[in-house]
């Protein structure tokens, strides 16, 4: 009997290759699946299972996950305010560990012998597949036809027409990348230190405008409404980048160090995920304390990267996670955010947790909570080891 074999499918060249050489040249029955982190509509999987099977397939399945990557992952990155290098709002390196974990699953649902996967030996994604895979299926070999056998496009292409598959391969000049949490773009202006991606390499163009007001309605850390309409956290996100992105908002090119130790740039736009984390923060300055507030970018900061070099599955990110979740409790308010061409601002927020009280006081204007007297004392207590340090310091 042929060995089992569950490779991760897109449905781009390089995962075809891995159909064909997984089954002519290795012989393995051969089981794929791909894993929608809310990247791909109903029409867009229906055409990667109609591919799958053209390339000969034993069994396709397309695994909904977008609801569980929310609860298990983006819902932190949120409560974190996670943005890598203070940029990117990870919307890749999220998506590739979840779609792993699918994968493990479903190779024990068909008793699968082997995993596979379609990364090159020049990115993170590689790790990132490589490490779950370990970790969640340690009796499953691990096989990766392109990284192993160093393939150049040419050379795939060639293959697949030595085995009569015939398509447009040409390489499309940017390459895309879409989920739930943003659309990362690369392009050979992202090679160099110093390219800008022009207007046309953004999937979404500009379209709107005029300025258009928005309410975001968030409940212990969680977009659950815009402009009074109450919705889930993965409708929120979904309506908001629906609204926002024709604006051309969330637009960067993020640099950043890779898992494997070298610089890499990348292009994005992320309008929802942007809007969303700037309005939390907003909210977090006005219902928070400055110590929770200073603690959770100490851990956000670590959750972001250890996520985004593939240790999700790490124990200390669930207890990272209980931290975040925690500090959520307040988190209760309406953020008022303006759209624009090209950017937003959030103009504000109305909370009934909102600590910017006037019965404590008005910033510079009036003190109701304490006296003038209470502050001399208070300031006298506070210079004491600043004062022993430069009267020592004088001495000497």
């Amino acid at each position: 009997m042929k060995k089992k074999i569950v490779l991760a499918f897109s449905g781009g060249l390089d995962t075809s290759y891995c159909v064909k050489y997984l089954s002519d040249e290795c012989n393995y029955e051969v089981y794929t699946a791909i894993v929608n982190t809310g990247g791909f509509n109903k029409e867009e999987l229906l055409e990667i299972e109609k591919n799958a099977y053209g390339l000969g397939v034993k069994q396709h399945k397309t695994i909904e996950a977008t609801k569980q990557y929310y609860q298990d992952c983006i819902r932190f990155l949120v409560y974190g305010n996670v943005l890598k290098n203070n940029t990117y709002p990870l919307s890749v390196s999220a998506e590739r560990v979840f779609q792993a974990i699918e994968i493990v699953k479903y190779a024990r649902e068909v008793n699968a012998d082997a995993v596979a996967h379609g990364s090159t030996g020049a990115g993170n994604d590689q790790v990132r597949f490589d490490l779950v895979f370990q970790v969640m299926g340690p009796e499953l070999e691990i096989v990766t036809p392109i990284r192993d056998l160093k393939l150049s496009r040419e050379d795939e292409v060639d293959y697949l027409r030595q085995k009569g598959v015939e398509k447009d391969w040409a390489k499309a000049k940017y390459s895309i990348n879409k989920g739930l949490w943003g659309t990362s773009v690369g392009g050979v202006e992202t090679l160099t230190s110093a390219g800008i991606l022009p207007e046309e390499a953004y999937p979404t163009q500009l379209e709107a405008k005029e300025e258009q007001l928005l309410t975001l309605s968030f409940e212990k850390g969680e977009l659950k409404g815009i402009d009074g309409e109450v919705m889930n956290a993965v409708e929120a996100i979904q309506q908001l980048e629906k609204i926002a992105s024709p604006f051309a908002i969330g637009r960067d090119v993020h640099v950043g160090d890779t898992i494997i130790g070298i610089k890499g740039r990348v292009g994005f736009e992320a309008a929802a995920p942007l809007i969303t984390i700037k309005a939390h923060h907003l909210l977090e300055k006005h219902v928070l304390t400055k110590w929770q507030q200073h603690w959770k970018e100490q851990l956000g900061n670590w959750y972001g990267m250890m996520l985004h070099e593939a240790a999700f599955l790490d124990p200390v990110m669930r207890n990272i996670e209980k931290f975040l979740e925690d500090t959520q409790e307040q988190v209760s308010g309406e953020v008022y955010v303006k759209l624009m061409p090209y950017r937003f601002e959030v103009t504000g927020i109305n909370s009934t947790n909102d600590l910017m009280s006037a019965k404590f006081g008005s910033y510079g204007e009036m003190n109701l909570g304490w006296s003038g007297e209470d502050v001399k004392g208070f300031t006298k207590i506070l210079s004491n080891q600043i004062k022993i340090f430069h009267q020592v310091k004088n001495q000497k």
